[in-house]
């Protein structure tokens, strides 16, 4: 593997000093942004982004993981923070299949093995990231346990559009229309507009501040709706997940009681029949549990650093 050095802000990521991103292609070629965000000798977390999310979102995160001796890396998966974008128009959010972001779980693998991350490794999905992650983890990845906040195992939507989703869906899919953002969502990129005393991610409006002032010091990493052939290909993949899902590890998700983005029956009805699974409600809490009240943040991180000690 071929790495090279890539841009980083430290600063609005409130990361270590010793943090640094990289360059990576991909098995298929494309070029990918990885994070070696912190070293730990208890072992690493293999942190699985959301969807429009990028590498400085987890700066201080890795931080705090640290501080319990724990390190991680990260990625911007293909098609948005600095990895290569997939269509003409780069503030779309598209992939080819989803079935390629295995390909990128790959290379964040075979990038954590080329640095020397200590073992064991344990993974922590966010959202979309949440299903990238299971279904590595269902395709065998070496990990000891599974952390999943807000995962994207069903998408929460109107009842009105969700016909409209899968029929437009289908029909960008069948016909390559990839220019085709999904209804409901735009080009703008959502944290950019929206109000920090309200809005679907963080009720800490600090927090939302921090997220735009990561935009402004990081060009490129902007990311507007997704393509209506990205939401169908990611409906196909929910689907399969909640009918065949049954990882044999130990597994956390986090679901917070405000969440309007994914599936909140979804979560529930997987954990349900998991036998070595927790569901860990969040009160109050918005979708980027890792970016809410402070309260809420210290919930996460000691719930998680506490089920990743248990598997040690």
């Amino acid at each position: 593997m071929t790495i090279t050095s890539a841009p980083f802000d430290h600063e609005s990521a409130g990361a270590g000093p010793d943090a640094a991103a990289f360059w990576v292609r991909a098995a298929d070629g494309v070029r990918l942004r990885m994070g070696a965000m912190a070293r730990g000798d208890k072992g690493t977390i293999l942190i699985v982004p959301g969807r429009t999310e990028y590498l400085e979102k987890y700066g201080y995160i890795a931080e705090d993981f640290a501080a319990h001796g724990y390190g991680s890396v990260c990625m911007d998966v293909r098609g948005q923070g600095l990895s290569d974008r997939l269509i003409k128009d780069p503030v779309i959010g598209h992939v080819n299949r989803f079935a390629d972001y295995q390909t990128d779980m790959s290379a964040l693998v075979a990038f954590a093995e080329a640095q020397g991350f200590a073992r064991p490794w344990v993974l922590l999905g966010h959202s979309m990231g949440g299903a990238i992650g299971l279904r590595a983890v269902l395709n065998g990845l070496d990990v000891t346990a599974a952390a999943f906040s807000a995962p994207m195992w069903g998408i929460a939507m109107l009842p009105i559009l969700r016909p409209v989703s899968w029929s437009l869906g289908w029909l960008a899919h069948s016909t390559a229309l990839n220019t085709w953002v999904t209804p409901g969502t735009s080009r703008a990129t959502y944290v950019r507009d929206a109000n920090p005393a309200d809005n679907f991610l963080t009720s800490d409006p600090d927090m939302l501040m921090r997220m735009r002032r990561q935009l402004d010091a990081q060009p490129g990493v902007d990311l507007g709706g997704p393509s209506v052939p990205w939401l169908y290909r990611a409906l196909l993949e929910c689907v399969d997940l909640r009918r065949n899902a049954n990882p044999d590890i130990p597994t956390l998700t986090f679901l917070p009681e405000r969440e309007e983005i994914v599936s909140k029956s979804a979560i529930r009805e997987m954990m349900a029949r998991w036998p070595d699974g927790t569901l860990i409600d969040v009160p109050g809490g918005r979708h980027e549990t890792m970016m809410e009240t402070l309260e809420r943040r210290q919930l996460f991180l000691s719930q998680c650093v506490a089920f990743f000690d248990a598997q040690a």
